[in-house]
């Protein structure tokens, strides 16, 4: 541990004890939650001072119908699927991805959605489609390859959007009131595009302190002091402790390539139901690269395991060790839900780093005082 660390470690043991209550704050981003196990940051902070995961895991918040509708796509003949990994072991109620390449079906693992309009340049006979899931930050890389495609002229591509916007996530659950919440410790890689700026309202609104950090230990221990702090003071601001990367309007071109390739629109997220533009659609003049009308793809209801609560845990109501199905059925070799699945994934994080929090977790934090 370095000396400014430990100091800061020091800083935020004090003004916790000055607070004299339980603090909940939440980190948005999947990335933030590994690299807090990671780095051993969750372990320096003050036995007061809870953190938990929020809806900022792609591959986590992705509706169950969207999964489905990615396995009947895959099962039809003529078509590729092109996915990120994570995606690949995401169960729908056919199996998943990786179970039917197992069965011959032509599923591609990229790492980029250009990987996969190169696919379908190098095989015109074969539709590619691209599972397009991601946030803000790849949403603009979705954009850019739609546009080289619409300029080559390459109509056996499509995407499967599932583009999800954070900001609606966060007001979300602000409203739904279920989960008392400090502050948040807002994503670095998104706030990269859409800048700092854009968490204003959840401070005028809701008036909660709203801290962009990145992912680095002295990174996240800034902004978790400085979110402290806020409370302390009894004050709600937007601040930025990330500025040499973030900056407050965000990355302007990023931003134009969205807007004219997309278009916000209600979509449905895991657990948290419909949201009000919460997602972005392909815009009019790119919907015939959409592969749902395109393939007539029928949309059905979400289907999930009953005993899986990875709803819960993505929106902070219970921690991993809570659900019955933790660590017994749903481990990483076997994943019931998309929260074991993904690399960002906050029962994956558990998992592999606090197994046996439970306890620990149960002694620290009776339920009557979280209520």
């Amino acid at each position: 541990m370095s000396a400014t660390i430990g100091l800061l470690r020091d800083e935020l043991a004090a003004c916790c004890e000055r607070i004299d209550r339980p603090l909940q704050l939440m980190e948005v981003c999947g990335t933030h939650t590994v690299s807090l196990f990671r780095s051993g940051v969750r372990s320096l902070l003050p036995a007061s001072l809870r953190m938990v995961s929020g809806p900022g895991c792609p591959v986590c918040v992705t509706a169950q119908r969207h999964i489905d509708a990615a396995i009947e796509l895959a099962q039809r003949d003529g078509v590729l699927i092109a996915t990120y990994g994570d995606m690949l072991r995401v169960p729908g109620r056919a199996g998943s991805l990786e179970r039917l390449r197992a069965l011959g079906a032509r599923v591609l693992v990229v790492n980029s959605a250009r990987t996969a309009l190169q696919a379908a340049r190098e095989d015109r006979g074969t539709d590619v489609v691209f599972l397009a899931v991601g946030f803000e930050t790849t949403a603009p890389a979705t954009a850019a390859v739609l546009l080289e495609a619409e300029r080559g002229g390459d109509e056996n591509f499509s995407v499967l959007t599932s583009h999800k916007r954070v900001v609606p996530a966060m007001l979300a659950l602000l409203t739904a009131g279920e989960v008392p919440l400090d502050g948040f410790l807002c994503p670095g890689h998104v706030s990269v595009i859409i800048g700092a700026e854009a968490y204003r309202p959840i401070v005028e609104r809701h008036r909660k302190p709203c801290v962009v950090a990145g992912f680095e230990p002295e990174q996240m221990m800034r902004g978790i002091l400085a979110l402290a702090r806020q409370v302390e003071s009894g004050r709600a601001a937007l601040e930025n402790v990330y500025r040499g990367v973030v900056s407050d309007d965000g990355n302007r071109v990023a931003q134009a390539l969205m807007r004219r390739v997309f278009v916000a629109a209600d979509t449905p997220w895991r657990a948290l139901g419909t949201l009000r533009e919460s997602g972005l659609d392909l815009s009019p003049a790119y919907r015939r690269f959409d592969a749902m009308r395109r393939f007539g793809v029928h949309v059905g209801e979400d289907v999930d395991d009953p005993e899986c609560r990875c709803g819960e845990v993505i929106q902070g109501k219970v921690e991993p060790a809570e659900c019955p199905l933790f660590a017994t059925r749903c481990t990483p070799l076997t994943p019931i839900g998309p929260c074991m699945v993904s690399s960002e994934g906050t029962c994956a994080a558990w998992h592999r780093f606090e197994r046996g929090a439970r306890s620990r977790r149960a002694a620290r934090f009776p339920q009557e005082v979280l209520r």
